[in-house]
């Protein structure tokens, strides 16, 4: 447009991975240079299985590399029929276990997973266990919003961190609590989906606070870009937009707005993973510039050292701040 009202820019990915954890963390200030080790080829390792299916009193099946969807046609009917639990991954560094939400209760699923993530430290210590709870017949299978991740927690400190410290709200909506595993937040809304994290959002904008809000909205990436499907993912970036207008219209003077991506997710690319691409960013508030574009940054991690120096806390992540180059 002629007249953006955004502040505006791309921002590379530093870290050496594309999954959810590293690019939360970069965008809080932590790039990672050795990327979380993945398991695509062979599956988990036998060991790792029978220990869990010890654990958890119940046999596993799948162990391998599949898409969501897909493993669900091939084994759901199986698990409900069984009583099994499926275990997967994909090009992430990820072990996820699905289950159907009437065959094992989603409070026995996120004790799987908890179990699961005991085991997988060290040499198998994948990034995120996730729980993949789904509902329906086949081939209608749904995987609903009760997903849970159980990740590793950061190494250092993040932006988050200096914020709780400096007694400053740290608020995460969506899948931000599971995704730094509590470390510096003070504040858990839950996953619910676009729609309602976006809810939840307006709401805490209501409420006076003073720190930073975290806000995910995962079925961008869970419903519709690993689905390759164009039209879903359409609609929701239009209902998202109609929502951030209403936003706007909320702001107060010193309410800063950033929107940005942890990875890209391309629902027309080939194959159902992650897709590696710059990120965009946009930057609004009445605090700051309107319309300026700072081409390509090296790093998210930019976002937290700006955040530091909006708040003017004392942080040294792995980024550069442009608040000066910003603020007005």
């Amino acid at each position: 447009v002629d007249a953006p009202t955004a502040y505006y820019m791309a921002m590379n990915e530093a870290s050496n991975g594309k999954d959810t954890m590293t690019g939360h963390w970069e965008m809080m200030g932590l790039r990672t240079d050795k990327p979380f080790i993945t398991f695509t080829e062979h599956g988990f390792p036998k060991e790792l299985i029978d220990e869990l299916q010890k654990r958890c009193g119940r046999e596993i099946i799948g162990n391998k590399a599949a898409s969501g969807t897909v493993i669900l046609d091939e084994l759901g009917e199986q698990e409900i029929n069984e009583g099994k639990l499926i275990v997967y991954t994909s090009a992430d560094s990820i072990f996820q276990i699905a289950a159907h939400e009437n065959v094992v209760p989603l409070e026995e699923l996120y004790e799987d997973c908890r179990k699961a993530r005991k085991i997988l430290q060290g040499e198998h210590g994948v990034g995120r266990v996730i729980a993949r709870p789904f509902v329906g017949e086949y081939p209608d299978y749904v995987r609903t919003v009760n997903r849970h991740d159980f990740s590793l927690e950061p190494p250092k400190d993040t932006i988050l961190d200096a914020l709780k410290k400096q007694g400053y709200a740290t608020i995460g909506v969506g899948k931000i609590n599971d995704i730094f595993a509590g470390k510096g937040i003070t504040d858990i809304y839950l996953n619910k989906g676009n729609t309602k994290n976006m809810e939840q959002t307006f709401q805490l904008l209501e409420k006076d606070f003073e720190g930073l809000c975290f806000v995910n909205l995962v079925d961008f990436d869970m419903l519709y870009g690993h689905r390759n499907d164009i039209e879903g993912y359409v609609n929701a970036l239009n209902e998202v937009d109609v929502q951030i207008g209403q936003m706007m219209k909320m702001m107060q003077p010193e309410d800063l707005l950033i929107i940005t991506a942890d990875h890209g997710c391309d629902p027309g690319f080939k194959g159902t993973d992650h897709s590696r691409e710059y990120a965009p960013c946009l930057c609004y508030g009445d605090s700051i510039k309107r319309g300026v574009n700072l081409g390509i940054r090296g790093s998210f991690a930019d976002i937290a050292q700006t955040i530091a120096d909006y708040f003017e806390v004392d942080y040294e992540g792995d980024g550069k701040s442009f608040w000066k180059e910003i603020e007005r």
